[in-house]
Order: C-alpha cells, then sequence, then structure tokens
C-alpha cells in the first residue's frame, strides 16, 4: 500500500512510521530528511532549497514536488510502496501527486492521527533536557531518578526554547494552516482513515492497523 502519514508534532508519527514500514515493506520518505540529504549531496535540487533553508523559508512547493515526483518515480521502479511523511502539505502538492496515479503511485490510504493541541503542549512542555549529554527526559513519562537532574552527569535540566508552549502553539498554527486544506482534500478523495491518537501508543497502532484491515502482531517474548 503507499500510505500518508499526517499528524502534529508529538502525536506519535515516529511510533507509527515504524509499524507501517514494518508491515507494508513501505520505503518511508520525510521530506525533511530528504532535503538536508540533497543539501548534504550538493545535488541541483539541494542547491536551490538551501537558501531558502538557511533563511528558514518555507522551501517552495514547486521545488518540493519535483523532488518527491523524483524519488516516487524510482521507488515505483523498484516495485515497492511508500510511506510519505510531511507530503503533501498543499493542495498544490496534493494535486501533484495525484497527477501520478496514472503511473503507479496511487494514494490508498492517508492515516490522521487526530491530537488535540492541549495534549500535544501537555506532550512536548513536559520534555526536559540535559545541557551536558543531550539525554531527554520527560516529567511524566520519563522522570530522572532525581528531579531536575540527569541521570548520567547530575547536570540540571532545562527547558529548551522548542519545548516551551508558546513555541509549540506557534508551531501549532503553522501546521494547522498548512494541514487543513489537505486533510480536507482526501477526506473528499474517500481515502483519510482518522485515528484517535491521545489514547497508549500500542492503542493508536491497533487502531491504525484496524483501519487497514491488519492485525498487530503480538511481540515475541
Amino acid at each position: 500500500m503507499n500510505l500518508i502519514l499526517i499528524g502534529p508534532p508529538g502525536s506519535g508519527k515516529g511510533t507509527q512510521s515504524d509499524y507501517l514500514v514494518e508491515t507494508f515493506g513501505a520505503v518511508h520518505l520525510s521530506t525533511g530528511d530528504m532535503l538536508r540529504k540533497h543539501v548534504k549531496d550538493g545535488t541541483a535540487i539541494g542547491k536551490k532549497a538551501k537558501s531558502f533553508m538557511d533563511s528558514g523559508a518555507l522551501v517552495p512547493d514547486d521545488l518540493i514536488i519535483e523532488m518527491m515526483t523524483e524519488r516516487l518515480n524510482e521507488i515505483k521502479a523498484e516495485k515497492k510502496s511508500w510511506l510519505l511523511d510531511g507530503y503533501p502539505r498543499s493542495l498544490k502538492q496534493a494535486n501533484a501527486l495525484k497527477a501520478l496515479a496514472a503511473s503507479g503511485n496511487a494514494v490508498d490510504a492517508v492515516i490522521y492521527l487526530d491530537v488535540s493541541d492541549n495534549e500535544v503542549v501537555r506532550r512536548l512542555s513536559g520534555r526536559r533536557t540535559c545541557p551536558v549529554c543531550k539525554r531527554t527526559y520527560h516529567i511524566e513519562f520519563m522522570k530522572p531518578a532525581v528531579e531536575g537532574k540527569c541521570d548520567a552527569d547530575g547536570a540540571a535540566l532545562i527547558i529548551r526554547d522548542d519545548d516551551k508552549e508558546s513555541t509549540i502553539r506557534n508551531r501549532l498554527k503553522t501546521y494547522h494552516s498548512q494541514t487543513a486544506e489537505v486533510v480536507s482534500f482526501y477526506r473528499k478523495e474517500g481515502v483519510l482513515k482518522a485515528i484517535p491518537g491521545e489514547s497508549a501508543p500500542s492503542d493508536v497502532t491497533q487502531k491504525v492497523a484496524s483501519a487497514l484491515g491488519k492485525s498487530v502482531k503480538p511481540k515475541k517474548k
């Protein structure tokens, strides 16, 4: 199956993408990872994207579409399926992907992890980081042995700027402005699978599997 995974930061996309890749043997494509590799490799796409990325601006749709179309056609030639993470992020990108359906790159399902803004803030703002060894903790889910101190070196844990509530809510505004039309597009296409994402990760995986007509294999002891 060719799949798309949509969800806000902190929605658990990493956990669910691991399951989807393992179950369907799909090639996992993250636009962020792909852009960074193009820049590192000095490709034509990377050279064009670098100036936008360095300034913090969004890479233009046309450049993202060019990059994704090239890679999706390569995967199709290898007779593999794909899992898209971070693409499409606009109606223009969604329509460009739809245009590839005739070449065998049709979207079979879009998994939309539905998590409220308040839950995302709770998850992300609870993170604490060691400024020395960079180990990450969480005030609810992964507490250090001594409150506020790193288990490895005893350094006082800090809240990164990215984990402050104001920053998280700004990220969410950007996410919603980019995603709302794309979610609506795939709902009209009849391939959207909205999955409540606020329960335990294993429960969410069960819901994802059920939506795709699969079951979760019990882990070997």
